[in-house]
């Protein structure tokens, strides 16, 4: 008997919480305070597109050689800065048995040609002071001396490059020393002493020694939606979020738009480049992950309302208006300017008027 009487006051307690809470949602909020309302109020729209990349330098060099060997010395190191000109490293020669032999005997026919060319030029010269020859034939054997003599020279200056990496051309000292093409920072090192460098020629790519870049030159390199590149002009204000650095804002203006998409993970993107125009005290590094909102439109001083208080239906954009009294107001409105949470209201609302937040959707 005492059981039952249990169960049944659990039983009045639920049904008259059920009822209270009932009472709250049919009036938007508690029994007392009535709908839920946004008030219209003044503010600034903006339209962005989202791109996603990196930072990176808008110059980046790779550093090779033009002759092959072995890294003898590296004189920097990652991060260092070097001005055009500076070392690098050092590169010494290591040609194979074959090829050393091969030009030294490349030098040994070209002195015995020199010799050959020396005889006759003397016997020209002889013949030319009997009037036995022409003047024109003995230009020509002065021709062909000369050029005999630069052949062996140059096949003495080969054997000496392949032997110590060094050689005297026309008071020019060549020597077998990389140095920094542009003034900047040496982002990176891929060889080390001892390590094998392939010469970079018109058949092959060369090995790469170090990147080099000029970093007060940055730059963003990313991707927009398709969605959005149509609404895209260069010259647009940005603004560059870095992942490594949330606290630092970072603007520019977009420099760069790709004719041409590409696919990444089933989606069409287009590259984009964007100018860092404003970057403060703040040291940025080449790699850092970025997100960029791109400006597209703006509205500055318009009324504003969250965009969820809005109901289309047939194209026509309603709300449920609080009016003084307490009783709502279906009303009409036109609306501008959206981006995605809060939307510009054209006609049709007042600044200052309330605005009944709608019920929350059932879930079916």
């Amino acid at each position: 008997m005492k059981m039952r009487t249990k169960v049944g006051i659990g039983v009045g307690v639920l049904v008259l919480v059920a009822g209270t809470v009932a009472t709250v949602l049919l009036r938007g909020g508690s029994g007392d305070e009535g709908p839920t309302t946004i008030e219209v109020v003044r503010g600034s729209i903006f339209q962005k597109a989202l791109a996603i990349g990196n930072i990176e330098p808008d110059v980046e060099i790779s550093v090779k050689s033009q002759i092959s060997g072995v890294v003898r010395e590296m004189f920097v190191e990652a991060g260092d800065f070097v001005s055009a000109g500076a070392r690098l490293l050092e590169v010494k020669p290591n040609p194979t048995p074959i090829e050393l032999a091969e030009s030294k005997r490349q030098v040994e026919l070209r002195e015995i040609e020199l010799e050959i060319m020396r005889s006759d030029l003397q016997r020209k010269q002889e013949l030319r002071e009997r009037d036995f020859i022409t003047q024109e034939e003995l230009e020509l054997s002065e021709r062909q001396y000369e050029r005999a003599s630069v052949q062996a020279q140059m096949a003495r200056e080969r054997v000496a490059l392949l032997e110590t990496g060094r050689v005297r051309i026309a008071d020019r000292d060549i020597e077998a020393v990389i140095r920094a093409p542009i003034d900047g920072f040496v982002l990176e090192t891929r060889v080390e002493s001892g390590d094998p460098v392939v010469p970079l020629s018109a058949f092959q790519e060369g090995t790469v020694l170090i990147t080099m870049a000029e970093m007060s030159n940055l730059i963003f390199r990313g991707t927009v939606d398709e969605i959005d590149v149509g609404k895209l002009r260069e010259g647009m204000l940005a603004e560059v979020k870095v992942g490594a650095l949330p606290d630092v804002g970072v603007t520019g203006e977009v420099d760069a738009i790709s004719l041409k998409a590409r696919n990444e993970d089933n989606a069409t993107v287009f590259p984009i480049e964007v100018r860092l125009t404003e970057v403060g005290d703040v040291v940025l590094r080449a790699g850092y992950s970025a997100n960029v909102d791109i400006i597209i439109d703006r509205r500055e001083d318009v009324l504003v309302i969250p965009e969820r208080l809005i109901r289309f239906e047939d194209e026509i954009a309603r709300v449920t208006v609080l009016l003084p009294g307490g009783e709502t107001e279906e009303r009409e409105i036109e609306t501008g300017l959206s981006d995605a949470l809060s939307i510009e209201v054209l006609s049709g609302l007042e600044e200052g008027e309330l605005v009944v937040e709608p019920p929350p959707r059932e879930i079916e």
